[in-house]
C-alpha cells in the first residue's frame, strides 16, 4: 500500500514499503518519517511494542535505507504529514552506507550527486509536474485531432543552417543530433495534415544561463493550411489547458512546491501580442539601449515580461535575425510572419512559431540571401529531400516548437532550467 492510501485507513493495520526520510531516536523510541512517491509518513516503532528483531531493524536502519513496516495508522497533527503509523512489525529491506547529501550542500555537489538528489521532495515533485506538463500537452492536441509521429533524431541537416549542432560519425559518414524535428513533421502533414513530434532536441551552444541546456524535449506540432493566426490560437490554447489542468487537478503538489496556483488558473486566451518594434520601444522605454535587429537577451526578456500575469506573444521580427523557412511579412518586407511566445516574468521564450514558406522559389530565395549574409553554404542535397515537398502538393503550412524543459521552469518558477528535467546536460555538465 502506498502512503497516500494509508492515510485513508485510520485505525487499520495496513502495511507500508518505502524508504527513510528522517529518523531520530528518543527514549527508547524511533521516529523514522517514511517516503514513497506518494508523500511521507511518521512510523513510531517504539521497543515495548515491537519484537526485538523489528527493535533491531529499526535502530539499524539509516537515512535512504529501504524498509518495511507494518502498523495502525493514526491522526497526529504533531507528526509531519499530519500521520502516524504505530508500528508493530518493522524491517530493513536494505540498510544503506551513510547517504552523501546532507542538509546544506552547494549546487554543484547536487549536480555531481544527481541520481541521488532526484530522491528528495522537491525534486520527486518536480518530476511529478513534468510528467502531468508531457501528459496536458498530449491531451490537448489528441483531442483535437493531431497524430503523434516520431522523427529521427540523426540528420545529415539541421533545422536551420547546421550552426550549434552536434556532430555524429554515422557509419562513415557526417550526420548531427537533431535540433529541430520541424523539417520532418512538415514532410507528414502532406498525409496526415495535423501533426506533432515530442522528442528531445539537441544544442551546441556553450551559454550558461538559467534558461538554456544541451539537451531539451521539444514540442513541435505542424499544420497544412494553417494561417499564423490559428498557428497563434493552437499555441494560446495549449499553454492555457497545460496551466490551469496543473493547477485544477494537483492543488496539493502545487502547494507542495510553493507555486502560486491561482496565477495558473489565470492562464487564459487571449495573450498579450506586440510588434518586435514595438517590444524595442518598450524596452528602451525601461532603460534598455536596442536598435532595429537587435535579438533579445535574458535582460531584455525579464524587463519586457517583468510583472505579466501571462505570457506575451512579440510578433514581426526582423527577417534577418529569423530562420530563411519563415514567410516575409508582405506588410512590411523587412520581417518575417512569426511570433515567440515569453513566458513572465523573465523565464524566457517558450515557444517559437511561424507561417513557413510554402513557395519553392520564394524559399531558395530566402535560402539564398541567408548564405549571403552568414557566408555559411547549404549542403543543398541534404535538403533535397525537403524541398521535393514544394515540388509536389505544396500547401501554405505553420507551426511552432515549444521548450518543455522553460514551459516547466515557469509553470513552477524554477530559478533554474536544470531543475526541470531529470539529468541536465550543460556546456560544464555530462556526469551524471
Amino acid at each position: 500500500m502506498h502512503i497516500r492510501d494509508a492515510t485513508k485507513e485510520l485505525g487499520k493495520s495496513v502495511s507500508l514499503q518505502g524508504w527513510v526520510h528522517r529518523k531520530r531516536e528518543s527514549g527508547g523510541i524511533a521516529f523514522i518519517v517514511l517516503r514513497d512517491h506518494t508523500g511521507i509518513i511518521q512510523a513510531a516503532v517504539k521497543k515495548d511494542k515491537v519484537d526485538a528483531k523489528s527493535w533491531k531493524a529499526a535502530t539499524a536502519s539509516s537515512l535512504e535505507s529501504s524498509v518495511k513496516a507494518i502498523g495502525t495508522v493514526k491522526k497526529d497533527d504533531r507528526a509531519p504529514g499530519g500521520f502516524e503509523l504505530e508500528v508493530s512489525k518493522f524491517e530493513n529491506i536494505h540498510v544503506a552506507e551513510p547517504f552523501p547529501i546532507t542538509e546544506y550542500q552547494s549546487a554543484e555537489l547536487l549536480l555531481d550527486r544527481r541520481h541521488l538528489w532526484l530522491r528528495s521532495r522537491k525534486m520527486t515533485n518536480v518530476m511529478k509536474a513534468r510528467s502531468y506538463v508531457f501528459k496536458y500537452a498530449r491531451e490537448y492536441l489528441d483531442g483535437r485531432e493531431f497524430f503523434e509521429i516520431q522523427p529521427p533524431t540523426i540528420t545529415m541537416a539541421g533545422g536551420e543552417t547546421g550552426s550549434a549542432l552536434f556532430d555524429v560519425g554515422f557509419f562513415g559518414k557526417k550526420a548531427y543530433l537533431t535540433e529541430s524535428s520541424q523539417l520532418y513533421a512538415e514532410a507528414m502533414i502532406f498525409s496526415l495534415e495535423k501533426v506533432y513530434s515530442l522528442v528531445p532536441a539537441y544544442r551546441a551552444e556553450k551559454s550558461r544561463t538559467t534558461k538554456h541546456i544541451a539537451e531539451l524535449w521539444m514540442l513541435e506540432p505542424e499544420m497544412a493550411f494553417y494561417t499564423q493566426e490559428q498557428n497563434m490560437k493552437v499555441q494560446e490554447e495549449l499553454v492555457s489547458h497545460v496551466a490551469t489542468s496543473l493547477a485544477e487537478d494537483h492543488r496539493e503538489l502545487l502547494e507542495e512546491l510553493d507555486v502560486d496556483r491561482k496565477a495558473l488558473l489565470e492562464v487564459k486566451p487571449p495573450f498579450k501580442r506586440i510588434s518586435y518594434q514595438k517590444a524595442i520601444d518598450v524596452l528602451n522605454e525601461r532603460g534598455a539601449k536596442l536598435k532595429w535587429g537587435d535579438d533579445f537577451g535574458v535582460p531584455e526578456e525579464k524587463l519586457l515580461t517583468e510583472g505579466e500575469k501571462k505570457p506575451i506573444f512579440v510578433e514581426n521580427w526582423p527577417k534577418e535575425i529569423k530562420s530563411f523557412y519563415m514567410v516575409v511579412n508582405p506588410k512590411d518586407p523587412r520581417t518575417v510572419i512569426c511570433a515567440d511566445m515569453q513566458a513572465p516574468n523573465g523565464h524566457g521564450e517558450i515557444i517559437g512559431g511561424s507561417e513557413r514558406e510554402w513557395r519553392l522559389d520564394m524559399l531558395l530565395k530566402r535560402m539564398k540571401e541567408t548564405e549571403k549574409a552568414t557566408g555559411t553554404k547549404f549542403n543543398m542535397k541534404n535538403y533535397d529531400w525537403w524541398l521535393d515537398l514544394r515540388r509536389y502538393g505544396s500547401v501554405p503550412h505553420a507551426g511552432f516548437g515549444m521548450g518543455m524543459e522553460r514551459l516547466i521552469k515557469w509553470l513552477l518558477n524554477l530559478d533554474h532550467i536544470r531543475d526541470a528535467i531529470p539529468f541536465p546536460r550543460m556546456s560544464n555538465r555530462l556526469y551524471p
